[in-house]
């Protein structure tokens, strides 16, 4: 990148087994959509780089821009080429970073590795030109009314990512192209569709690969997926952007399914609906062991409400304010629910606070309440609190997260935190409730929450809840001689 961040190139990197597959398809696309494109096999041999060469210095976004578009493109027909090749582009932002030298890539035609057949540009069957030179020669050059025209098309479509923007971001280059909904539209899938799927429901949502259309798996993929604005944020201030994925996604690509979140369940059979594909699910969440609890109290108004809207759903998230009484509520859920339970939090402090407001309001002794914390694992299998540190140990999450048909997660804004996301992504409970004061992040990563606790199923304004507390709130002003 030069100093006023244009380039005269723009490189896609591909360096996965299936590289070649992977490039191969890529080029496919661009040629598509009539844009220049030259394959190169990397200095080792073991990846490649598609190279778009311009007629003059263009700003990086929309060179970039187009990158993405074509690639988001190529992934309707070959999912497999993943989420994270959105970071393999160099230029890898926007903008050059404070103090910064711009991405390093090694140039072509480089003497060593020309010896040994790599550092060369390949043609369609993937044998090195034999006059490289001619070959660049006779390769067009873009010029930035032509990238512009790829990226307007690609802006108006909202095809250049395809991947969901959270919804407190601010980063959306064209807002005023929003629906009324705030909603980007999807375009239909392609390809053959099948008649229906048999989803698994576990821990996750079990979609069987073999049933899908590449455009269907590419669809699935992203339902689990949203851009990630710290990328974003750090590039606006011109920061380096390294280490911060432009694509955060939660699915997981098992060798014969795709493992969606469970939060993504209705997303997911409303995209199946929408195609008219019918659903078979086979429900193989635990439902876990029966215990004989009653609440002992009475629920305020705001409280009830709150624990009616969650009730109606599996899972779901309560977002309130402090002092609401999130806990009160959390204990009348184990009542109602009458399955064995496992309430997860960050700190000591909230361990026994759970613990104090179990034994208050199921009348329960200290010894009847499981705790799974340091190194105290005492747990009783019927009602448990447990530290999220103690639940996962160097990457590997406990097993006994698995044998509760009831999961209550305190604060669980932190389930965006990679152990916290870790622990509760392998419950396999049927109940998942989440518990927050704040789920809107500053990083931008609440969809996390969602994905793995499910939607907000009741929200309590803060101002409406201060008005409604029986008593006053008064400022009293201490002057002092600082």
């Amino acid at each position: 990148m030069l100093p006023d961040e244009t380039c005269w190139f723009l490189a896609a990197d591909f360096d996965k087994a299936t590289w070649r597959a992977d490039a191969r398809a890529f080029l496919e696309t661009c040629k598509a959509y009539r844009v220049p494109a030259a394959l190169e096999r990397s200095r080792s041999g073991n990846g490649g780089h598609c190279w778009f060469f311009f007629s003059e210095p263009i700003p990086a976004a929309p060179a970039r821009k187009m990158g993405a578009f074509l690639l988001t493109q190529t992934m309707e027909r070959r999912p497999e080429i993943g989420l994270d090749s959105y970071d393999r582009f160099f230029p890898s932002q926007d903008t050059l970073p404070k103090g910064g030298l711009g991405n390093l890539i090694a140039l072509p035609l480089q003497r060593k590795p020309r010896e040994n057949g790599n550092s060369l540009f390949l043609d369609a069957d993937g044998s090195p030109y034999p006059d490289q030179w001619a070959f660049l020669s006779s390769l067009r050059r873009m010029t930035r009314q032509e990238v512009e025209a790829v990226v307007a098309g690609a802006e108006a479509e909202g095809d250049v990512l395809g991947v969901r923007i959270p919804v407190t971001d601010e980063n959306d280059d064209r807002p005023w192209m929003l629906p009324p909904s705030g909603k980007h539209k999807d375009p239909p899938v392609s390809g053959p569709l099948p008649e229906w799927l048999d989803l698994v429901l576990g821990n996750q949502i079990y979609v069987p690969k073999a049933d899908l259309s590449p455009s269907l798996r590419n669809r699935l993929i992203r339902l689990a997926a949203f851009q990630n604005p710290e990328f974003y944020q750090a590039q606006a201030m011109r920061l380096s952007t390294f280490g911060k994925p432009r694509i955060i996604s939660c699915c997981v690509d098992y060798a014969k399914h795709l493992g969606l979140p469970r939060g993504c369940l209705d997303e997911l059979l409303d995209l199946l609906k929408t195609h008219q594909i019918k659903a078979q699910i086979n429900d193989q969440r635990l439902a876990g062991n029966p215990i004989a609890v009653a609440f002992h109290g009475t629920l305020r108004r705001e409280q009830q409400q709150a624990a009616d809207a969650l009730l109606r759903h599996d899972t779901g998230v309560l977002s309130a304010a402090t002092a609401f009484g999130k806990t009160v509520v959390g204990a009348y859920l184990i009542a109602e629910r009458r399955v064995n339970t496992l309430v997860i939090v960050h700190r000591r402090q909230l361990l026994d606070q759970w613990v104090a407001a179990l034994g208050q309001f199921l009348g329960l002794t200290p010894q009847e309440i499981g705790q799974i914390s340091g190194g105290k694992h005492k747990p009783t299998g019927r009602i448990d609190v447990a530290m999220i540190q103690s639940l996962s140990q160097d990457g590997v999450v406990n097993d006994i997260v698995g044998n509760y048909g009831h999961v209550i997660v305190d604060e669980c804004h932190h389930v965006s935190a990679v152990s916290f996301e870790r622990v509760v992504s392998q419950c396999k409970a049927r109940y998942i409730t989440g518990l927050s004061a704040t789920v809107a992040r500053k990083d931008g990563h609440q969809p996390i929450i969602f994905m793995q606790c499910g939607s907000i199923r009741h929200r309590v304004d803060d101002r409406k809840q201060a008005e409604a507390r029986p008593f006053d709130h008064k400022v009293v002003v201490r002057y002092t001689r600082f």
